[in-house]
């Protein structure tokens, strides 16, 4: 994999670390006073929590941080996680032991369950993400996502920096047709067994095929957009156990094993021992291609009736030790030259959160004549993006699947 991140970006503003705990207690930065926040946020060091399993991913949050360090004498250091909620949970636990100043995580990658769960229970600080100044060039209007997650409404709590919509992939060199709905994938498989799997819940991805197959078989997809609790969850989930008994044993390895996270399921592409998996960007299959990580025969596709789509968020906790640092952090990933870097598939390949028509010209150019990859889908080609269910609908699946089909790796 090429590596587009300078020795002293790397030296100075990223590493895969534990993070100390700040006696320091970090006031809380006057967000409509940008210059104040330049101020107080030069010197900081922003401990961002955020997945590692994806190394061009990585490779961007060391760019990021070289470029804010440089700019805005901000460090930056990756804490690399497996899963969110660990993040979620040292927050948590601070909170509960007392800890409301000089607290461990400064930044976290979020969105889903982990961000309802930060909300409800005061964990996060703000509203603070509506008066950055990169905010002005968010496309509110035409993706209403990143206000919304998940259904529930961010309220300043969270800055948007990704889009994301789940897409499909196989070779072309040795399929010719492809299922398109989660109905012909079980049929298909049924005379291909072996050759589909997904991440183990509850890694992000084998969580995310969860809900689009329930997204699909569910009576009334309407109601997945309520709590759970307010309606028969039990009722509601049945359709999805029932897909779930009838696919489990067509599954790679006959189910009772699965990929890590999604560049491991891409591997066992590669490796020919899968026909088909999935992703939540088909920019980021191009970027794959890119990297000589497939074949470049390999193309991506989606569902005939949609598949899901969402936006990811950056999210400061209450306690943060550098507040400033976060801030300034979380502005610069919303803006133009870092959203465009972030769409590009050999860096990445993921989809911008920005209104073409809010942009400078030269922006507007830039990304107008960037070359997405020949896995990559147009809107056009990408058809209905479906409505990620309420966060409450996945911790009552992820639980249950656990119970019924969880294997340790």
């Amino acid at each position: 994999m090429r590596s587009f991140v300078s020795g002293f970006a790397v030296a100075a503003s990223i590493a895969a670390a534990s993070t100390p705990m700040s006696a320091v207690a970090d006031p809380a930065p006057d967000v409509g006073n940008w210059q104040s926040v330049l101020e107080q946020a030069r010197g900081q060091t922003v401990y961002w929590h955020a997945w590692g399993g994806e190394p061009r991913i990585n490779d961007y949050i060391a760019w990021a941080g070289g470029q804010v360090l440089e700019r805005y004498g901000v460090e930056v250091v990756q804490v690399k996680l497996t899963d969110t909620a660990d993040a979620v949970t040292k927050v948590l636990s601070e909170k509960t032991a007392g800890v409301d100043d000089g607290g461990a995580v400064d930044l976290i990658w979020i969105n889903g369950e982990n961000f309802a769960a930060m909300k409800r229970n005061d964990l996060l600080f703000g509203p603070w993400v509506e008066e950055t100044p990169n905010f002005d060039y968010v496309d509110v209007a035409g993706k209403p996502t990143v206000i919304n997650d998940f259904t529930v409404p961010t309220n300043g709590l969270e800055a948007p920096w990704g889009m994301a919509q789940v897409s499909f992939y196989y070779d072309t060199a040795k399929l010719d047709s492809v299922p398109k709905s989660a109905q012909a994938l079980l049929e298909w498989l049924a005379k291909h067994p072996g050759r589909f799997t997904y991440p183990q819940p509850p890694n992000y991805m084998g969580s995310t095929f969860l809900k689009q197959v329930l997204t699909e078989v569910v009576d009334d997809p309407k109601v997945l957009q309520q709590p759970a609790d307010e309606v028969d969850a039990q009722k509601v989930l049945a359709p999805l156990w029932g897909y779930l008994e009838d696919l489990q044993p067509l599954l790679w390895r006959n189910g009772q094993a699965y990929p890590q996270n999604g560049a491991a399921m891409r591997t066992l592409l590669a490796d020919n021992e899968v026909d088909i998996a999935f992703s939540f960007s088909s920019g980021e299959v191009s970027s794959a291609i890119e990297a000589f990580e497939l074949p470049d025969t390999v193309r991506s596709y989606v569902f005939d009736s949609g598949t899901l789509g969402n936006t990811n968020f950056v999210a400061i906790p209450y306690n943060a030790s550098a507040k400033a640092g976060a801030v300034v952090l979380a502005d610069f990933l919303m803006s133009p030259e870092a959203q465009l870097r972030k769409q590009d598939p050999q860096y990445w390949g993921a989809d911008t959160v920005l209104a073409m028509d809010k942009l400078p010209a030269d922006m507007q150019n830039a990304f107008a004549n960037l070359d997405l990859g020949i896995a990559s889908l147009s809107p056009a080609e990408r058809g209905t993006v479906l409505p990620e269910p309420h966060p409450s609908w996945m911790s009552l699946v992820e639980t249950e699947w656990q119970k019924r089909y969880g294997v340790v790796q």
